[in-house]
């Protein structure tokens, strides 16, 4: 006669339960990060459009406003502007630089884990 009452639970098969219910918790972890990451990226990628069509509006507004006050219609809006796409390009190249290094900085400490 086993030392084990009907009533009672069986520690072998919760061990052998928790066992199999740790495996499936860790098997469906890594799709949280995913959903994060790109969740990410489209945050990156909205902050580049903004930064785009900041450096081009404020462009454009400086040089309508210059050539209203000096009558030169449309040279300085039109040089402005494009002054302001070359400014929204540059921070567009500073700000995926920037987000490149904390992309590297993060692979490196999941590495050194």
């Amino acid at each position: 006669m086993s030392n084990h009452r009907s009533d009672e639970p069986d520690p072998e098969r919760l061990a052998a339960l928790e066992k199999r219910i740790s495996e499936v918790k860790r098997a469906r972890e890594p799709a949280k990060p995913q959903i994060e990451d790109q969740m990410s990226q489209a945050n990156m990628a909205w902050r580049m459009v903004i930064e785009m069509v900041s450096g081009l509006g404020i462009g454009f507004g400086i040089g309508y406003g210059l050539d209203v006050l000096l009558g030169t219609q449309p040279w300085l809006m039109v040089l402005f502007t494009l002054l302001g796409l070359a400014a929204g390009i540059k921070v567009m190249i500073r700000s995926a630089q920037e987000m490149q290094k904390e992309a590297a900085a993060t692979a490196a400490d999941e590495e050194g884990k």
